[in-house]
């Protein structure tokens, strides 16, 4: 039998073209995956560099809206290039370099432009210096390498105290932190665009006073310091206790304010209440692994396996309250804080804890920090070394503040102290009206698994 050369010609094209298309097919997956393990780098690189970058572009342009716009320039640029190109072997340096080069541009096209509208033939120099008065210094701050420096203004400049402190939490977690809108709405569980109107605000905030891209004369700096430290520990307890939702916690902003705290400590290592910050926070994110349980549910501290307490932050913490206290001057409230937590970190156990200490360390705060609330955590401690009876009238006096008057931890604290009287109805009662006060989940949860834990003990 005679075969039909057509018939096989037609089956060898198109097993060709079948073979074509699973290697055309093979190389766009290649692509693909190419392109998505770039942009994973690129997106790990932008975490950890952007604040340089955005530093250094900030020193160049003295905007921090236009700087952030010439770092995402680079970001775009690294997208596009690094593909074909490769990964460079010092990611941070090329993004750090493609800024400086957009930034550069923009003021030569600012300073074009305005050229544009004078009399043709002016000396271009001098038009430089006329409309661009800060061309010269910003080529000078092009060539400089001084990223300290660069992020120590821009954590002024984004924790500066004339933002509302919403606006500075915003702005701080998307220059220093380097988180998108998307991200900071997620971590704060706020709509998208209550974020970007925020950081949008603080930024046309900051242009219109024309807010100076330095570190702050010596007799500006403290007052600006502790503006840096509320929104970095602001930012750790939304963290550590997130205020609503269905999470307990929120670890990616405590790992942020750590990173943001110990690069601060860096910046200033002779500020002991920086070192102090960052020993407040490496001791109390110790304990993140034990505050939940397998199921997510909080975990008190009196009840939590202090064996999974991490060990690494528990040294970290107390060697950053030590140089914190090798600096010159007095205890500040963050030290003196730290010192609280030290106390629970080097207890063996909740029975073990120095209350006495502790109380003594309240009783320094209050000199510094004599608030409603610092007021309410003395008197549990009260409570632990004296007996629930003293802590009580201690926390009944705080019952006329304003400022706790929608405070749920007020009535949990008397709840608590009620049932260690075991005056139950008393106690359910509370922990009932804590938990209709607060808008987190999983600590109306546990609120309410309280109340319905009060009930009088079966008379022997």
């Amino acid at each position: 039998m005679g075969i039909d050369v057509h018939v096989c010609g037609g089956r060898r094209k198109g097993r060709a073209r079948l073979v074509t298309q699973e290697r055309d097919e093979r190389d766009e997956r290649d692509e693909r995956d190419t392109h998505a393990a770039t942009r994973r780098a690129v997106e790990a690189v932008w975490r950890i560099e952007s604040a340089k970058v955005i530093a250094h572009a900030a020193r160049i342009v003295r905007d921090v809206g236009v700087a952030e716009e010439v770092a995402q320039d680079a970001f775009v640029a690294a997208l596009e290039r690094w593909p074909a190109s490769g990964i460079p072997e010092n990611p941070g340096a090329w993004l750090m370099t493609a800024a400086k080069h957009r930034a550069l541009d923009r003021l030569r096209r600012a300073a074009s432009h305005a050229r544009a509208h004078e009399a043709m033939g002016a000396d271009l120099e001098a038009l430089e210096a006329h409309f661009a008065p800060d061309f010269v210094e910003a080529l000078d701050a092009a060539h400089e390498d001084e990223i300290g420096d660069d992020l120590l203004r821009l954590v002024f400049v984004a924790c500066h105290p004339m933002l509302p402190k919403e606006g500075r939490v915003a702005l701080t977690l998307r220059l220093l932190g380097g988180l998108t809108t998307a991200e900071i709405t997620r971590a704060f569980l706020l709509p998208e665009a209550t974020v970007a109107q925020r950081i949008v605000r603080a930024k046309r905030t900051l242009s219109a006073a024309k807010v100076p891209f330095e570190v702050p004369r010596l007799v500006e700096i403290d007052p600006r310091l502790a503006s840096v430290f509320e929104v970095i520990y602001l930012i750790f307890n939304e963290g550590y206790t997130a205020t609503a939702g269905e999470d307990w916690m929120r670890p990616v902003l405590c790992e942020e304010a750590l990173r943001l705290g110990r690069m601060l400590a860096e910046l200033v290592p002779a500020e002991s209440e920086a070192h102090a910050l960052v020993a407040l926070m490496e001791l109390q994110a110790s304990r993140l692994p034990a505050r939940v349980d397998r199921k997510g549910r909080p975990v008190l501290l009196a009840d939590q396996d202090r064996s999974r307490w991490d060990t690494l932050l528990i040294r970290r913490g107390l060697a950053a309250l030590a140089r914190g206290a090798a600096c010159a001057g007095a205890p500040g409230p963050y030290a003196l804080q730290a010192a609280l937590a030290a106390c629970h970190a080097r207890a063996p156990s909740a029975a073990a804890t120095d209350w006495a200490r502790i109380v003594s360390i309240y009783d320094a705060l209050l000199k510094l920090d004599a608030s409603p609330v610092v007021r309410l955590n003395r008197a549990v401690a009260v409570g632990m070394a004296q007996g629930p009876q003293a802590a009580l009238d201690l926390v009944d006096a705080l019952c006329k503040e304003p400022v706790l008057r929608h405070y749920p931890w007020l009535p949990a604290a008397r709840g608590d102290l009620l049932a260690k009287l075991e005056r139950h109805a008393e106690a359910r009662s509370e922990f009932e009206r804590a938990a209709t006060l607060t808008q987190n989940a999983r600590d109306r949860e546990v609120l309410l698994a309280r109340a319905q834990a009060c009930v009088p003990r079966d008379p022997e």
